[in-house]
């Protein structure tokens, strides 16, 4: 049995569970914070984390491509070498050029914190550069990658409501405005996995919130 551990308010969570859902796995959830890790599981105390009959894997992208190799039935990556490095391409510019860069902003646009003008500043900058260089390559036909649904849809999926949230609540403005979002997330808001994302992601928000405020 696959136990994914962490919390149902976190994309990267619900990224990996979106896979396992898409992919009809069974699987179990472990509640887990982070800084209360199992340091053998997450020796940086990040979550998720996934624990299976081998052992633990930590880091959503290589948690992803675990799943994927361990039970290659309803596929995600495609057998092609240049489709799949296509994929994973996505998926890179979503985690790393686009999330992890509006990710400065998210003390400010979600927690009651502060984030200096200069950071806002070289932070808009960096996220206009990176959305302009993704709009490139996602397709939105319908999926991100093109008529496949794919891993790059369920990282997708997590995080663009994100960054649409946060760019729109410290610039006033949505920074994907641009690109097809909203018609996505309708697409998605249909399928059975995320309509359970999204009803365990607002059940344990409320939780995280209260924890992050008592920690203030």
């Amino acid at each position: 049995m696959l136990t994914l551990c962490g919390f149902g308010a976190s994309n990267y969570h619900n990224k990996v569970k979106l896979v396992l859902l898409e992919k009809g796995l069974a699987f179990e959830e472990e509640l887990t914070w982070v800084g209360e890790t199992d340091p053998m599981a997450s020796p940086l105390g990040k979550v998720p984390y996934l624990k299976t009959s081998q052992g633990s894997v930590c880091e959503s992208a290589v948690m992803v491509e675990y799943i994927e190799q361990q039970y290659p039935e309803h596929p995600l990556i495609p057998k092609d070498a240049f489709a799949a490095a296509k994929v994973r391409e996505l998926v890179t510019f979503l985690d790393l050029h686009l999330e992890l860069v509006a990710r400065n902003l998210y003390g400010e646009a979600f927690f009651g914190g502060k984030v200096s003008d200069t950071v806002k500043e070289k932070i808009g900058v960096q996220l206009e550069k990176n959305v302009a260089a993704f709009a490139k390559l996602a397709q939105f036909k319908p999926f991100i990658g093109g008529a496949e649904l794919s891993i790059a849809d369920c990282t997708a999926a997590v995080h663009l409501p994100v960054i649409t949230a946060a760019t729109k609540t410290i610039y006033g403005r949505d920074f994907l405005a641009d690109l097809p979002v909203k018609d996505y997330m309708k697409m998605w808001s249909e399928r059975p996995s995320m309509q359970r994302v999204q009803a365990d992601r607002k059940a344990n928000n409320e939780l995280f919130m209260s924890r992050m405020k008592s920690k203030a």
